[in-house]
């Protein structure tokens, strides 16, 4: 079983920049996909970038051209790089894999939370505007 650990919350002002970090440990998550989600108050958890075992990449419109998810084999972690942060940004980030995966998945399988069996406790995001 994975388990996964996010760190790099925090309180930034709106324009700033964030690394959210995430490191797997227990049985390894290289062969599966690596996704961010995110919750805001009163709202429900949405998908925000994921990343396939052989580095196809998937963001929400609404992150694309200022997250960018990379993923580090080696440390069996993934990065969210987050720039140009506004209040809408706001949420608690959850980190999260999947089971083990064929290497061409598609966007619709990356981008539902139920294809996901393990996430993070989270780590909440604040942009103050």
């Amino acid at each position: 079983q994975v388990q996964l650990a996010e760190s790099g919350g925090g309180l930034v002002q709106a324009g700033g920049s964030l690394t959210l970090s995430c490191v797997a440990s227990g049985r390894t998550a290289r062969d599966a996909v690596m996704g961010w989600f995110r919750q805001a108050p009163g709202k429900e958890r949405e998908f925000v970038a994921g990343m396939s075992r052989i580095g196809d990449t998937y963001y929400a419109d609404s992150v694309k051209g200022r997250f960018t998810i990379s993923r580090d084999k080696e440390r069996n972690a993934a990065t969210l790089q987050m720039n140009s942060l506004n209040p809408d940004d706001s949420a608690v980030y959850y980190c999260a894999s999947t089971p083990r995966t064929a290497f061409y998945v598609s966007r619709a399988y990356v981008t539902d939370q139920k294809s996901y069996n393990t996430w993070g406790q989270g780590t909440r995001v604040t942009i103050s505007p």
